[in-house]
């Protein structure tokens, strides 16, 4: 399994970006792709808070209270990309965003420990 996150950047307070993560090399359509951060002063600790997931068999989707309203995830299933379409950006959402794939019956927890696959990540800087 092969994950590859991108469309990262800087951004101004307010502003709008898309991540997208390309998914390859998963067999079945029985997994969830999530969305994690990780923000700079987390780093050390190496703790990714989950942001959004969604079920690729049925679109079923789940968020972080705090980016509810903001952020949207989507699939294309034509082509087996997720993206995270964030707007209302805020300096907190900054970090490194990684996408990550459960396998297999996904529980649709925002918890990395349950995801079986990650992708390199994307930073995203919310600054003026």
């Amino acid at each position: 399994v092969q994950l590859q996150a991108s469309g990262g950047g800087l951004v101004q307070p307010g502003g709008s970006l898309r991540l997208s993560c390309a998914a390859s090399g998963i067999t079945s359509d029985d997994y969830a792709i999530g969305w994690f951060r990780q923000a700079a002063g987390k780093a050390r600790e190496g703790v990714r808070e989950g942001v959004s997931c969604i079920r690729r068999s049925d679109g079923l989707t789940h968020y972080k209270d705090s980016v509810k309203g903001r952020f949207t995830i989507s699939r294309d299933s034509a082509d087996n990309t997720v993206y995270l379409q964030m707007n209302s950006l805020k300096p907190e959402d900054t970090g490194v965003y990684y996408c990550a794939a459960e396998l297999g019956e996904p529980t649709m927890h925002l918890s990395e420990g349950v995801y079986d696959a990650w992708g390199q990540g994307t930073l995203v800087t919310v600054s003026s």
